[in-house]
């Protein structure tokens, strides 16, 4: 329900006034006087102070009127110490009648604040960053009306992004001594290396903040509409989320979208916004500042659910300003530089593709995940990927210069020079490795004990395809249909997927492309589709589950993939199949399409193989039975042993806890593997333990002859087999794989041997 905008059409005084000491250009200390002594005047106090945090983090007095002059820039407090201090530490306003009988008062005698008795404080903010502390003191003793904090919080805000503003642009002679405000020194944050790589370029945000051009209004009736209409239009669209209608790239669940709701419609939160706007504040910049503050108090918070739904109110306020913006809540095209590294709390399929691959660096991200749809699309691209940065986006300014090591997970921002010389020494080094790599790519896979093992990429979209010849992969082993329907608005047409898979089988000319059919539902949400809300979508109603209870869908597919193979070899499988009877079914629907091209005597495919992508337990004690109807079968690794391990692998609480070299692990595989051969079944594996070196050496000790993985993979799982004995490191892990192993890991090892026999992993 809306509310009808505040009569108030024009700003008040205060802000007038503080419109009025923004103009001209100003040094940061001239526009700090220019500030206190219109707070002053306005609001008819005594005192109006700025205190701001110093290097070393020491609050400094750096601008007041009614204080003494000659306090500034000399009297300190630190964040917690006096009144002035507990304001910085929480970063929530205070407001006290009796200034002086509060318990933390702390008294300066050459502050000569003896007079005054009523004290109101209010943190100045930008993003979850605190820079100071605004504060007015009066002599008599009263509080100040609400109104006279929302208007003092207002200032505070517009204060932060001025003063940031003008020691940018003014750069050493605008700054104050010993006084940064804008996010400036370097920074080293740890990550997680999501997709491998270095880069070096300038950061992009991929939803930047308000420009302080934009933060004062000077109509309040105007901006109190707009902000009524993008709220209507937030809310409209978080209810198409929740209804499903809409529900686009993401790996929200139906309790995530209900949280989103929730909190659309949250009445505080919208009061705040509204409360924003009358203060004399552009919609936009209302925006900001509620979300300033949520973010300053919840990111002190040690409470994990306080601080994950810091997460909800961030995606609320950044889809409100694209509303605000007139830009339609969906992904849209960034303009960047040619050398941007994107920084983003999350960032979806279908966002990442808007953004030009060629000048595209690296993407950095506060949260993500190592399995999820973006992660391996950066990964099949070849660009580095860094989440799980904690903190990243108060530290990071469009522009700035930054270093991403997608091997080890770390970011430098602002980098020192020595940094810099450090890394493009590591980025020569893998050059050259890359050309060492590249020296093999005609070179056939073979272990020194004769082992011919197949290396095929994992694929998905056309940008992947000659990736093929440039890294010298065997094939494609997995193409995931799923990504031309996900970065869609509408479902592709039959001809547009038949396109695709005869372009796919163009480009792998005789080597193999093997299609994975549609795997939608848990963390694939398609935007024309209208999922079915579950308490845990990733073992619900998803893949061959809803192709067999919805065939129309999967029986297009399956059409339009045999007439991409007509006169060809096609291969395709069937994906999170859990019984046999599912498998028979669904190859069912597959005869079906073939016996129909038959009847209207269109071209019908050389030849046919039909596999089963095993991806849960039930399935591999099933082996025997399921190679009866599959011509092959390939080890879906990444779902398998998130169900083996009972850990999600999109929640980055569980997902690093088990690792793939586990005994367990490695029994269910050499399980499979071994059941598969007596079957006389072809075995691969897709997934991401088949591109690390380590891995893959255990996986072709264990009995695989094909791996497949992200392009990044094929060079040093290659340089490692080449290496390998395989029979002698099967005899090394095989004594371990059985129930009365003690082991948590066998990557110890494993690595051990690899150092012994000189194999690169």
């Amino acid at each position: 329900m809306s509310i009808e905008p505040n009569i108030k059409t024009n700003p008040p005084k205060l802000m007038r006034a503080i419109r009025a000491a923004m103009a001209g250009t100003e040094s940061v200390q001239g526009r700090l006087d220019g500030f206190v002594t219109a707070i002053s005047a306005a609001m008819q106090v005594k005192v109006a102070s700025v205190y701001l945090l110093r290097k070393g983090d020491e609050l400094e007095l750096s601008a007041t009127e009614g204080l003494k002059k000659s306090a500034v820039h000399k009297t300190r407090l630190k964040p917690g110490e006096g009144l002035v201090g507990h304001v910085c530490l929480t970063a929530r306003p205070l407001n006290l009648a009796d200034a002086p009988s509060h318990p933390l008062f702390s008294y300066r005698p050459e502050t000569a604040e003896d007079p005054f008795r009523s004290f109101l404080g209010v943190p100045v903010l930008r993003g979850s960053r605190v820079l100071g502390v605004l504060v007015v003191q009066s002599e008599d003793a009263r509080s100040f009306n609400e109104e006279e904090v929302e208007d003092l919080l207002t200032v505070a805000m517009v204060i932060g992004e001025i003063i940031v503003d003008d020691e940018r642009v003014g750069g050493k002679k605008a700054a104050l001594k010993g006084i940064t405000l804008a996010a400036t020194k370097p920074e080293t944050l740890k990550g997680k290396a999501f997709a491998d790589g270095l880069a070096q370029g300038h950061a992009y945000l991929h939803l930047p903040p308000v420009p302080p051009a934009n933060l004062l209004s000077e109509n309040i009736a105007a901006e109190e509409i707009r902000l009524e209409e993008g709220i209507k239009k937030l809310r409209a669209s978080v209810d198409t989320m929740v209804s499903g209608e809409a529900a686009g790239i993401s790996r929200a669940s139906k309790e995530i979208y209900e949280t989103y709701r929730m909190f659309a419609y949250d009445r505080k939160w919208v009061g705040r916004l509204r409360e924003a706007v009358h203060s004399g504040l552009k919609a936009e910049a209302a925006v900001e500042r509620v979300r300033n503050e949520h973010r300053a108090r919840l990111m002190k918070s040690r409470d994990a659910y306080l601080r994950a739904r810091l997460h909800d109110l961030e995606d609320l306020a950044n889809r409100l300003l694209r509303a605000l913006s007139g830009e339609a809540l969906m992904p849209g095209n960034k303009n960047i530089s040619d050398d941007a590294v994107i920084f983003a709390r999350e960032i979806g399929p279908a966002e990442l593709l808007d953004y030009d691959r060629t000048k595209l660096r690296a993407i950095v991200l506060e949260e993500g995940a190592a399995s999820s749809h973006t992660s391996i699309i950066c990964r099949a691209l070849g660009i580095p990927l860094v989440g799980r940065a904690e903190g990243v986006l108060d530290q990071i300014e469009t522009g700035d210069d930054v270093l991403v090591d997608g091997e080890t997970g770390v970011v430098h921002i602002r980098p020192l020079e020595s940094q810099i010389h450090g890394f493009e020494l590591r980025q020569t080094v893998r050059g050259e490795m890359a050309r060492a790599y590249d020296a093999l790519r005609l070179k056939p896979a073979k272990t020194k004990d004769g082992l011919n093992i197949s290396l095929q990429l994992n694929a998905g979209l056309l940008v992947d395809l000659p990736q093929m010849d440039i890294s010298g992969a065997d094939g494609i082993g997995l193409f995931r249909t799923e990504f031309q329907f996900m970065v869609s608005d509408f479902m592709p047409k039959l001809k547009e997927q038949t396109q695709l898979y005869r372009e796919a089988m163009d480009a792998a000319g005789d080597r193999p492309v093997t299609f994975r059919t549609l795997d939608l539902g848990s963390d694939k949400i398609l935007p024309y589709m209208d999922p079915v809300p579950e308490e845990n979508p990733a073992m619900g109603w998803r893949s061959i589950r809803i192709a067999l209870d919805r065939p129309g869908l999967m029986r297009y597919q399956l059409r339009a993939l045999v007439a991409a193979g007509a006169g060809r070899h096609l291969r395709v499988m069937f994906p999170m199949v859990t019984t046999v009877d599912e498998m028979v079914a669904a190859r069912a629907l597959l005869n079906r399409e073939v016996e129909r091209a038959k009847n209207l005597a269109h071209e019908l495919p050389r030849k046919i193989e039909i596999g089963v992508m095993l991806e849960t337990p039930s399935l591999a004690w099933q082996v025997n039975a399921v190679c009866d109807h599959a011509d092959f079968v390939s080890v879906g690794a990444n779902d398998l042993m998130q169900f083996f391990f009972a850990a999600d692998r999109d929640n980055s609480r569980v997902s690093d806890r088990y690792d793939p070299l586990h005994p367990a692990a490695l029994s269910i595989l050499k399980f499979i593997a071994a059941g598969c051969k007596m079957n006389d079944t072809p075995v691969s594996v897709c997934g991401e333990i088949a591109g690390r070196p380590l891995e893959a050496a255990c996986l072709v000790a264990l009995g695989y002859e094909t791996l497949s993985m992200p392009v990044t993979g094929i060079g040093p799982v290659k340089s490692a087999l080449l290496a390998l004995d395989a029979e002698k490191l099967r005899a090394e892990i095989e004594p371990h794989l059985n129930i009365n192993t003690r082991l948590s890991s066998l990557r110890d090892i494993v690595k051990k041997f690899c150092e012994r026999e000189g194999i690169p992993v």
